[in-house]
């Protein structure tokens, strides 16, 4: 078994990932979120290059207190400008990208194509690296402030 410091995104994300795309609607983000019991969902374009997320967040925000009706397209909800991971990538070096720019989920691409996800859940209930997800854990949770 590799060093806990030296797992890589590969071996701890989840591979089976739903995905919409934006032909989809919020509605159907929705009741794939209920179905798959997830609160993030990737967007993928036709060539499933991933090309941003929704999350049950944007849902309400970008959704429903703008007072988008379910059949609202994904594209007006969704975040575009998304911090994505590399399978490679150490889960030390996962946790620091996502305290740095507080996420608490983070898609794994390879060549754009999305190959899995990762959450900070993942890494605490892995066991992967205590510290480095109790660190971003903490500053994901701490206010923006001036960005």
């Amino acid at each position: 078994m590799a060093k806990v410091e030296n797992r890589t995104l590969r071996e701890i994300m989840t591979k089976d990932v739903a995905t919409v795309t934006l032909k989809d609607n919020v509605y159907e983000v929705a009741c794939k979120m209920r179905d798959w019991n997830v609160g993030v969902i990737p967007v993928v374009d036709e060539k499933d290059d991933v090309i941003g997320v929704i999350t049950d967040r944007d849902i309400v925000i970008r959704g429903l207190a703008e007072k988008r009706e379910g059949s609202a397209a994904v594209e007006n909800v969704m975040t575009r400008d998304i911090i994505m991971g590399q399978p490679g990538m150490t889960v030390d070096e996962a946790a620091k990208i996502m305290a740095k720019h507080q996420i608490r989920r983070l898609p794994v691409v390879e060549n754009g194509k999305l190959v899995g996800i990762v959450a900070l859940g993942d890494m605490a209930v892995r066991q992967v690296h205590h510290d480095e997800a109790s660190e971003a854990l903490s500053q994901i949770s701490e206010p923006l402030g001036n960005v």
